[in-house]
């Protein structure tokens, strides 16, 4: 059949209802001999009759003969067949319908997703860009080409990257299929992209291959290539600081403390460690409440440079006034005052109101606390103002109960409880009451403590107590009186000079050994003594030190009354201990103990009261004073001079995420009966130690033996306790 030339595909869809009709009607009529006008009149449905045009209803045959066949496509796939229908038997064949341009383009496939276009692996012909290529890992490749490719911190971009990369991410994963490869590659991409301009390359190029075998330079399949191409680094240009002028002469301190200058290449780290440090600075320089905004960087491509600015805001210059609690009955405003570091009039400064902070929590009697500061006089006429401390707090639990039980091969069972209210005299005064029960030991006492009294870090301790000693060198019934006053250095801050004095009184019913079983006759001695400590340490660790130096000075001079005869005479003992580490997993540790009696013989001297050596703080594979002369019977008696040494290397596994570390260790002592060492009969003592190093310090086993033991003597030592052996 002909068809109709220039009829549009439009008009073909639209008449095309109304000609398969009209045909039908037609074919249906001349077969059954019914007209098909009155056919229509009778049966055709309203919309159906819509469709059909009168030329149509009047002349059938001939309005079909005029229009032809539809058109079929000017370009019809080959492989597409007419449409079947159940007119084709009759010879009737309906073309598919000719394509309309617009309907086609819509038909087209979509486009692959930006970046899964590369998914497909590259010819094996295919070759990587030239440059500086640095493997990450057997997935990820990069390759730097232009002249700006290597700048000062390349290796921290390729570090960073590495640890934030989607395609390393996949590692352990089963490595991810190609797909998901593709699509982590272009996150990887724009992660480039990102990084470059935070090291100021804001016209980077970062271009992605995936490799199969063979491809892109030999690289394994599934790998990754990013071929970068940084171009120029920008450089900074005006930096605009706000109001930092308004400081007067602080401002060229200040920016200063910003770090950062016209010139200099921008980077985005440098901006957040400078503000970080100017704001820092603007605390420590008085101006309480200072801010500084938001960093703005603006890049202009022309010039290639980018200019910072940083709104500051002083605020005025201030100093400290008083500190007030919300809770003066438990913690009072003058104690938290005692505490801190600064006093009414002193500059302020940001970094002694964090440390009062962290001295009011390392108290222990606080849960929490806010310290807000508070202005109480502005600034005015050149004059700083003033800013008051308001500080809440909760209160922690403050009653404790603890007990303890133990055996020891030499001593035989052990058990210790206690009870302390930690603030049962506010501000901080503290009553510990505690007992004592074993077969070698029996005690009661009660301690009472004030910590940060009159200031910080000082604490006056009285301590009143009753015991029964039961050693292998003497027996000893004992009521005494002990009071301190003390600095002391803590975790929090290390100091290198601490000190202490005291007062001992002391009534002690003593006995030196036995002789088959019968206990020697007592003796009652009251002493009176003014213990006097001075320490300097220089180490880096107060728990686990591994440089550094060490050095301690006791001098406790005393009196000692026995009957009628009274002596005088002082303890004096020095220690000194040293750490130099031997390369990065080894410490090596010395330590050196000397003492001296002098003013007094030998049997004048309460035998609780001499020098005694061995055991875990000692002389390491011995028992607890088991070193030094003996009395007829084979008992330790004790001496007027001792002398110590030891040495360790602690030696860090890496076993246990290097919680695990040996400590191989050598030990030496003396004691005897002369004023000054003689060092005539030295014991050794040596083995192994186990150090598991926690967040508080390392817990200790030491596990030693006597290099030349005698009849009596254990084969084995075994200590535990918490921080190294010194």
């Amino acid at each position: 059949m002909a068809s109709r030339a220039g009829r549009t595909s439009i008009a073909w869809w639209i008449d095309r209802p109304a000609r398969l009709l009209v045909s039908a009607l037609a074919l249906a009529s001349s077969l059954a001999g019914v007209d098909p006008v009155a056919a229509q009149g009778r049966n055709t449905d309203p919309e159906l009759e819509a469709l059909i045009p009168d030329s149509a209803l009047a002349d059938p045959d001939g309005w079909v003969s005029e229009a032809g066949d539809p058109v079929p496509p000017e370009s019809p796939p080959p492989a597409e067949e007419p449409l079947a229908t159940p007119l084709a038997e009759e010879g009737y064949v309906l073309p598919w319908p000719e394509a309309d341009p617009a309907l086609a383009e819509a038909q087209q496939p979509l486009e692959p997703e930006a970046g899964l276009a590369e998914a497909a692996v590259l010819p094996d012909e295919a070759e990587r860009p030239a440059g500086d290529e640095r493997r990450l890992s057997a997935r990820v490749t990069l390759v730097w080409s232009g002249p700006e490719a290597d700048f000062p911190e390349r290796k921290a971009f390729e570090a960073r990257f590495e640890r934030l990369s989607a395609i390393e991410q996949l590692a352990g994963q089963g490595d991810g299929s190609p797909a998901q490869v593709a699509v982590r590659a272009r996150t990887d991409t724009v992660l480039l992209q990102r990084l470059l301009r935070n090291y100021g390359f804001h016209d980077a190029e970062v271009t992605q291959q995936l490799a199969a075998d063979g491809a892109a330079g030999g690289a394994a399949e599934g790998a990754v290539v990013f071929t970068i191409a940084p171009g120029p680094r920008y450089r900074f240009g005006a930096i605009a600081l706000g109001d930092l002028a308004a400081t007067g002469a602080d401002s060229v301190t200040l920016r200063g403390a910003l770090g950062l200058a016209g010139g200099d290449p921008v980077s985005a780290d440098a901006i957040v460690a400078g503000r970080q440090r100017l704001d820092a600075a603007l605390g420590e320089a008085g101006y309480a409440f200072a801010t500084v905004g938001e960093p703005q960087l603006t890049v202009d491509h022309r010039r290639e440079q980018a200019d910072l600015d940083l709104p500051v805001t002083p605020g005025g210059k201030y100093v400290f006034g008083p500190v007030t609690s919300a809770q003066p009955r438990f913690l009072s405003s003058r104690h938290l005052q005692d505490i801190a570091r600064f006093d009414p009039g002193d500059p302020w400064k940001d970094s002694e109101v964090d440390d009062l902070r962290r001295a009011i929590l390392a108290t222990g009697l606080v849960a929490s606390l806010s310290v807000t500061p508070r202005e109480t006089r502005p600034p005015q006429a050149g004059q700083p103002g003033e800013v008051a401390l308001d500080v809440a707090m909760e209160k922690a639990r403050l009653r404790t109960i603890a007990g303890a039980l133990g055996y020891d091969s030499g001593d035989g069972p052990r058990a210790e409880v206690s009870w302390e209210h930690r603030n049962l005299f506010p501000p901080e005064g503290m009553l510990r009451l505690r007992g004592i029960v074993g077969t070698r030991e029996q005690l009661v006492g009660a301690t009472f403590r004030r910590n940060n009294f009159k200031g910080r870090d000082q604490i006056l301790t009285a301590d009143l107590y009753a015991n029964t000693v039961q050693r292998d060198a003497y027996g000893t019934r004992t009521v005494a009186f002990a009071g301190s006053f003390e600095k002391v250095t803590t975790l929090l801050f290390q100091k290198p000079w601490t000190w202490s004095a005291g007062v001992e009184l002391v009534a002690s019913s003593e006995r030196e050994g036995r002789l088959k079983g019968v206990a020697a006759p007592r003796r009652t001695y009251l002493t009176a003594a003014l213990p006097l400590r001075a320490a300097f340490d220089g180490s880096d660790d107060l728990l686990d030190p591994s440089r550094g130096v060490r050095a301690a000075l006791r001098v406790s001079p005393e009196v000692s009354q026995r009957g009628g005869n009274r002596v005088t005479y002082a303890r004096i003992q020095a220690d000194a201990s040293f750490y130099q580490p031997a390369g990065k997993a080894v410490v090596m540790a010395a330590r050196l103990r000397l003492g001296s009696i002098p003013g007094a013989a030998l049997g004048e001297i309460a035998p609780s009261r001499r020098f005694y050596a061995g055991g875990g703080g000692s002389v390491r594979g011995f028992g607890y004073q088991q070193i030094g002369p003996r009395d007829m019977v084979g008992d330790p008696s004790g001496g007027r001079s001792l002398a110590e040494f030891s040495l360790e290397a602690r030696v860090k596994t890496g076993m246990l995420g290097g919680a695990l570390a040996l400590v191989p260790f050598i030990d030496a002592g003396a004691v005897d009966e002369s004023v000054t060492p003689r060092l005539r009969d030295v014991r050794y003592g040596a083995g192994l130690g186990f150090r598991y190093l926690t967040g508080f310090g390392p817990i200790r086993v030491d596990v030693g033996t006597p290099l030349d033991r005698r009849k009596g003597e254990g084969r084995i030592g075994v200590y535990v306790a918490l921080g190294q052996a010194f």
